[in-house]
């Protein structure tokens, strides 16, 4: 079943018809349209988040002696 739209700025048109005597600003248009996806029952697609990718034992193994090593490399140049 495919649902004809009316193609947004055509409806934008329309609704700014109705809105333009009041002569409204940003937050009031804002909580208009949240108001009206409450009356739709749309929902606000939300992104899923992901939880960090936590590095391996022997990932951390390596990083952790390749700090060391250049810690040791930036002493020696240090007292010289």
């Amino acid at each position: 079943m495919e649902t004809h739209r009316t193609p947004p700025k055509k409806k934008a048109r329309e609704l700014a018809k109705y809105l333009r005597a009041e002569r409204p600003d940003y937050s009031y248009l804002k909580s208009v349209f949240r108001a009206l996806r409450e009356e739709l029952e749309i929902q606000v697609p939300r992104r899923e988040t992901r939880l960090p990718e936590i590095p391996t034992e022997e990932e951390m193994r390596h990083f952790y002696q390749a700090v060391w090593v250049s810690s040791q490399f930036l002493g020696e140049r240090k007292t010289r």
